[in-house]
């Protein structure tokens, strides 16, 4: 859209193409506050019929399609599957920008761990990382849940507090309330602009 001259960018193809986008992140912010049923009957009832008219739209344009903008049209064209999935559930999100930003310290970081030692060692510490990551999102302080993770483990299937894998994972009712942290404690990660409710 920057390569266009100013006077022509709003009335631009790409312009209608964000104007879209623009239209499903807003009609998001309406739901927020649903529950997941009703917000999945909104999004069935307004937000279906604008990706389909998108769709359309898109299908009707005649671009090169080794410029940037014929790009953008083709791939939005073979991921629209995936890019309509969030209509399919009302518990899903309608980017994944939270996980993405999850990632952004390993992926800034990855370079210290380019030489790993072994292939075992780089495996362990992805799986490290995953758990420290999946504990934060389900508000537990992951020192405290990995330490009693690693406690009770070593008695797991025997008659005890915890006795499949599943009384370990983030959402068993089986966690003690000191590994969680405090909702007053609780830092949200960092949103951009257009996902501010």
């Amino acid at each position: 859209m920057e390569a266009l001259p100013k006077d022509k960018q709003p009335t631009s193809n790409a312009a209608k193409g964000v104007a879209y986008c623009d239209k499903l992140f807003h009609l998001e912010k309406q739901f927020a506050l649903l529950c997941p049923e009703n917000r999945l009957k909104e999004r069935e009832k307004q937000s279906k019929p604008l990706i389909d008219e998108f769709y359309d739209w898109i299908g009707k344009l005649n671009v090169l399609p080794k410029t940037h903008f014929g790009k953008a049209v083709q791939y939005a064209q073979s991921q629209r599957k995936y890019l309509e999935r969030y209509i399919t559930d009302g518990r899903l999100k309608i980017s994944n920008n939270r996980a993405e930003r999850s990632i952004k310290p390993f992926v800034i970081g990855r370079k210290n761990w380019l030489f790993s030692n072994t292939p075992s060692g780089a495996r362990a510490s992805a799986v490290y990382y995953s758990l420290a990551e999946t504990a934060k999102e389900n508000g537990l302080n992951p020192f405290e849940y990995l330490s009693w993770i690693f406690t009770q483990a070593p008695n797991l299937g025997k008659l005890g507090y915890v006795n499949s894998f599943a009384d370990l994972l983030p959402g068993s009712t089986k966690i003690p309330p000191n590994v969680f942290i405090p909702k007053s404690k609780r830092t949200e990660p960092e949103k951009y602009a257009w996902e501010e409710v």
